[in-house]
């Protein structure tokens, strides 16, 4: 299992921004993808964005737009820029890294109307 650490999250205003920050140990080769999930109160978890290796990223409808994941200054660390949050943004995140895989402590987002 990777440690992942996990950085940013907050309160904010609807129509704000926030940028959430994920980091693997940089003594890790390669990382396949890293991802970043959420979960609203009482709802399931949800994948929201994903960055390959190779750079490729695909996002949930919901965020397309307004959400840029990318890779970070350094090795095995990605960033969440959200902006035009929404209420409905709310919830908490997780990443999520594959091959080799692990999960993030969380961070609470609350973005308020």
């Amino acid at each position: 299992q990777v440690q992942l650490v996990e950085y940013g999250g907050g309160l904010v205003q609807a129509g704000g921004s926030l940028t959430l920050s994920c980091a693997a140990s940089p003594l890790i080769p390669a990382i396949i993808s890293m991802s970043w999930y959420r979960q609203a109160p009482g709802r399931q978890r949800e994948l929201v964005a994903t960055i390959t290796f190779d750079g490729i990223t695909n996002y949930t409808d919901s965020v397309k737009g307004r959400f840029s994941l990318s890779k970070g200054g350094a090795k095995n660390t990605v960033l969440l820029q959200m902006n035009s949050l929404k209420p409905e943004d709310t919830g908490d995140y997780y990443c999520k890294s594959d091959e080799p895989s692990g999960w993030g402590q969380g961070l609470q987002v609350t973005v308020s109307s």
